[in-house]
């Protein structure tokens, strides 16, 4: 299965080319277009049991979308949000992806939920993870572009949960609050993750819980009345 990954970092687009009777899997909305000859199967992938799973503390899609290929074609995918796409080639090895991050996969990759952390009780952050296993490439995206991280043995290294897109199976992880209380309410900040290495980290540059932090305060409220700040929009 060959694939081209356009238009990256800020709004990229994963073309992935099927030979005959090859599969790829994709959460589901990621579809942009396909050729003819494309048969698309939505399903719950895992069954019911494990595709709840990824709906109640994943945050992925109760389905998922199959795409086969009856003869050579290619199927387009993209992200719901402005960002990057990358490519891990997975080889009988763990990947825990950051809810929301999971784009597409090939049909030997198996996909689970892992609890990761608990909640902020004021931010509601938490770190949810899917869990990637098996043999085949994996496409993973972000908000914002995609750094990559590798750790030596021993070797920590601390990130925002807000700003993790996945870390390889070898890394070890401890979820911590920021602070205490006033530094959680006012200084924005609320979990992080301590990894240490051996092994590689995926981080995006943008975070959809400090974009919702500013968006929210800004929206109208639909009362009609002058705002002393923020902005409006008329429909």
């Amino acid at each position: 299965m060959d694939h081209e990954i356009e238009h990256r970092p800020s709004y990229a687009l994963l073309s992935v080319e099927l030979d005959q009777s090859e599969q790829v899997q994709a959460e589901a909305g990621a579809m942009v277009s396909h050729t003819d000859g494309i048969e698309i199967e939505t399903g719950a992938q895992g069954g019911i049991v494990d595709s709840l799973k990824r709906k109640a503390f994943g945050g992925e899609s109760f389905f998922m979308n199959t795409f086969t290929a009856e003869r050579p074609g290619h199927v387009t995918l993209a992200p719901p949000l402005p960002g990057d796409v990358v490519d891990k080639d997975l080889q009988s090895e763990r990947l825990l992806v950051q809810s929301g991050s999971f784009l597409a996969a090939q049909s030997g990759v198996d996909i689970d939920t892992q609890f990761g952390g608990g909640r902020t009780f004021f931010g509601g952050e938490g770190l949810f993870l899917l869990e990637l296993s098996g043999t085949g490439r994996a496409f993973l995206s972000s908000y914002g572009a995609i750094e990559r991280v590798d750790l030596d043995p021993g070797e920590t290294y601390t990130v925002d949960t807000g700003h993790i897109v996945a870390f390889e199976g070898s890394t070890s992880f401890d979820v911590r609050k920021v602070g205490g209380l006033k530094s959680t309410l006012f200084s924005g900040e609320g979990l992080v993750c301590e990894f240490e290495g051996q092994g590689s980290v995926w981080l995006q540059t943008r975070s959809t819980d400090a974009f919702l932090s500013w968006l929210i305060p800004n929206l109208p409220s639909g009362d009609g009345g002058d705002h002393d700040s923020g902005f409006s929009v008329d429909f």
